[in-house]
């Protein structure tokens, strides 16, 4: 069955939209004892059974180059420029979503979320290029404290570790709506964003390091990619300004996140 994606919330005056250009979806099974240790109380890590007979959580680092980013009551930015989100797939109080430890982003606007909405973005180099014609088709990653090269498969594989199938994949790993993060001071905030369903390429990696993971304890440099889910563009609303979380009182601090710092 083809997964079909959600509906479109009404878009309102204060959201924002972009278009995400040579994005990638770098997932990694991390231990899930070890993602719950980061989490404030009353998240979870999801788990998911995979053929070894162990159950494992998931992290992601979505790469992708931001282009005509805007709020909806002004003209879109001039601005190209690399961003990667290192998210962890959670639930809160049953409901499913993301845990970001953090944005890397190549532009100075991230004094914009971090100093308005005490998100954890920070300024970091990064450079994404992508040859979506070549064959096999090629992505590249570098910057500080990342690097991916990767090539697409010659063919989808029949079925991705851990899942049951594509639409639980291409719901769990593609396609969370509802993000949370530690603001400063300690407290939750969470946002909402949607797009349309991703229509990914699939691929593997030659190489692939991801420095905030490791420091987070959850990946070695050794460490591979459980899957890379691709796609030349794609359209993305944010349901900005962000929020506190109505589980305002997770305060167990837990490790720093590492993509703040």
């Amino acid at each position: 069955m083809t997964f079909s994606g959600t509906p479109r919330p009404r878009l309102r005056w204060h959201h924002a939209e972009t278009e995400l250009d040579d994005f990638a979806i770098i997932s990694y099974r991390v231990p899930a004892g070890a993602l719950a240790a980061l989490l404030p109380a009353g998240f979870a890590p999801m788990e998911f059974a995979f053929a070894d007979g162990e159950s494992a959580a998931m992290v992601s680092a979505v790469a992708f180059r931001d282009r005509d980013f805007h709020f909806r009551f002004c003209p879109p930015a001039a601005i190209s420029c690399g961003q990667i989100n290192y998210r962890a797939y959670v639930t809160a109080g049953g409901e499913p979503g993301v845990w970001f430890f953090g944005t890397a982003l190549d532009h100075p606007v991230v004094a914009v979320p971090r100093l308005l909405w005490g998100m954890p973005w920070s300024r970091a180099r990064i450079a994404i290029t992508a040859d979506w014609r070549a064959a096999p088709a090629r992505w590249r990653l570098d910057g500080d404290g990342v690097r991916c090269e990767a090539a697409e498969l010659p063919a989808p594989p029949g079925s991705l570790d851990g899942f049951t199938g594509e639409s639980h994949w291409m719901e769990m790993l593609t396609h969370p709506t509802l993000g949370w993060y530690r603001r400063r001071g300690g407290r939750v905030g969470t946002y909402s964003i949607w797009h349309p369903p991703m229509r990914p390429r699939h691929l593997a990696a030659s190489a692939a390091r991801f420095r905030v993971f490791e420091d987070l304890g959850l990946t070695a440099p050794e460490s591979e990619p459980h899957s890379i889910l691709a796609q030349e563009s794609i359209h993305f609303d944010i349901h900005t300004p962000p929020r506190r979380s109505r589980n305002r009182d997770a305060r167990r601090p837990g490790r720093p996140d590492r993509a703040n710092a």
